[in-house]
């Protein structure tokens, strides 16, 4: 019998394990929502906790930063130069203030942990490749959303002064500490909110949703949009406050679309690589199923007949030797 003739055993390729996460029923499912809204509450109220006992040592004076750096006419200084004062003009004015400022914080400390317990819960319906993107996501939109509150922070002064200084000579300003937080937390989230946008526009793209020729096309009407978001968006109305958000808004929304056009770029290139690139998802693939044309090299011999067997004989000579 001939070694070539021999057939090779055949090797079949284990599939890789499945995710039980992505097999889960609905009831698993709203206990894993639970437990992950449990745990994201859970560090709500340290961070929480632990903001309401930093506002008596350091935060509320930061807090009231922006507006005792003011002129002494634009605040209220309780007759000296030197110090300045908000107003309260309820018994629990004091507290809901304190409460609100901690709860603020907390969430902002607490980021890192609800945010990843959101992309935690969504991942298993995402492919593997889209997984990966989990801890940068976290980390990214933290820092994007501190990086806005800083801005914030360093315009809440200017657009301040601006502001107080239209209502002109003769007028005494004096700010209750409801208005004045208020008016500093929003900006502040204002500012961290709107520089999560781009990101969006990334994570978007990431899972092939939008595309960078999409973002390309829309250029100037994502620019154009956006000035008018920042001057919508900002609680001061002033220019400047508009300009210093909608100015890195711009830069961060540029930097998205050159990204994109990197994804794009390696997606095209592996989708080459691969073959059928150009059909849709629900498509068949174009398989060529027509005989293919044998080599001119003779083909082994089986290895279940003997080499040296005669040929078969058809016609009259087979059966007259029967």
């Amino acid at each position: 019998m001939s070694d070539t003739g021999q057939r090779r055993p055949r090797v079949r390729r284990r599939r890789p394990p499945r995710d039980a996460e992505a097999t889960m029923t609905l009831i698993a499912h709203l206990t894993e929502l639970r437990n992950r809204i449990a745990k994201s509450l859970l560090a709500l109220l340290i961070a929480a906790g632990f903001a309401f006992w930093w506002y008596g040592h350091g935060l509320g004076e930061f807090i009231r930063a922006p507006y005792c750096g003011l002129p002494a006419d634009l605040r209220f200084g309780q007759g000296a130069e030197d110090t300045c004062g908000l107003l309260i003009t309820d018994v629990f004015g004091g507290v809901f203030i304190r409460l609100k400022v901690s709860l603020l914080a907390g969430a902002v400390l607490a980021a890192p942990v609800w945010l990843y317990q959101l992309w935690a819960f969504i991942t298993p319906g995402l492919k593997r490749n889209e997984k990966r993107y989990g801890l940068s996501f976290v980390a990214v939109s933290t820092a994007l959303f501190a990086l806005g509150a800083v801005l914030a922070y360093v315009s809440l002064a200017k657009g301040l002064q601006l502001l107080l200084s239209l209502a002109g000579d003769g007028v005494v300003v004096a700010l209750t500490a409801q208005d004045y937080i208020g008016f500093v937390l929003s900006l502040l989230v204002a500012f961290g909110v709107s520089f999560e946008v781009p990101l969006i526009a990334i994570a978007l793209n990431l899972v092939g949703v939008l595309s960078y020729e999409a973002l390309r096309t829309a250029r100037r009407w994502i620019f154009f949009l956006t000035i008018v978001f920042a001057a919508f968006i900002t609680p001061t109305q002033d220019p400047f406050t508009m300009l210093l958000m909608a100015g890195p808004m711009i830069v961060l929304f540029e930097l998205a679309i050159q990204i994109a056009r990197f994804v794009d770029r390696r997606r095209a290139k592996r989708a080459a690589a691969e073959h059928f690139h150009d059909l849709a998802d629900d498509e068949a693939s174009p398989l060529d199923a027509s005989p293919s044309q044998l080599d001119a090299t003779p083909t082994p011999v089986d290895d279940l007949r003997r080499q040296d067997a005669p040929a078969p004989v058809d016609g009259p000579a087979a059966r007259s030797r029967g």
